[in-house]
């Protein structure tokens, strides 16, 4: 049986806050898609490209070069501009500038959609015939990630495998609160898993 991958599609901004943030779970999302793991692939829409791109030249011009040398490390797959009768179905049930984002996660076949806005699709009814989870980068960092990490872990230990590898992660932020001690631990854990069991 092969090993599951984990496709995830990353709305514009979690990638803007995760781009100004050395902290956070939408910072701790875009530093794990960056070590290229095998069981976690990213996506996003070159329409989400398109809308940080404008925010970015309107309100931090000077923040441009800085995304353009990021945003290759990510390797994230970049699914195409939709045709307006792609986007009909959904058209009346969400808002206009959120119907993109959807159809672009769908078409992109992936697990989870993640995104700071979730709010914007919980009137949404009919998702699970698509299997997308719409979820925050709080959610998917804190709850869906562990699990996936731990099978990861416990498939790589099972197998013998043991190898080092290498990361440039930036040491994570302290933050204040439980919630977010536990994220920086899982962070440090995180980093741990990757250079010892992958």
């Amino acid at each position: 049986m092969g090993k599951k991958v984990v496709r995830v599609f990353l709305d514009s901004n979690v990638i803007l806050s995760g781009l100004l943030s050395e902290r956070g779970a939408p910072r701790i999302l875009l530093d794990l898609l960056s070590l290229r793991l095998l069981f976690l692939i990213g996506s996003t829409g070159r329409y989400n490209l398109i809308e940080i791109e404008r925010n970015l030249k309107n309100r931090m011009p000077g923040i441009g070069s800085v995304y353009k040398r990021y945003l290759p490390r990510l390797n994230l797959t970049v699914i195409p501009m939709l045709q307006s009768e792609e986007l009909r179905e959904f058209s009346g049930k969400i808002a206009d500038k959120d119907i993109p984002v959807l159809v672009s996660a769908m078409q992109g076949k992936v697990d989870f959609l993640v995104t700071g806005d979730k709010k914007h699709f919980e009137k949404l009814k009919g998702l699970e015939k698509y299997h997308l989870r719409i979820v925050t980068p709080s959610e998917f960092i804190d709850s869906i990630l562990p699990e996936i990490l731990k099978k990861a872990r416990r498939k790589r230990m099972n197998q013998g495998w043991l190898t080092l590898r290498f990361t440039c992660l930036p040491a994570p932020v302290p933050t204040e609160g439980g919630a977010g001690r536990r994220r920086q631990a899982l962070h440090v854990q995180m980093i741990v898993i990757v250079l010892f069991f992958w």
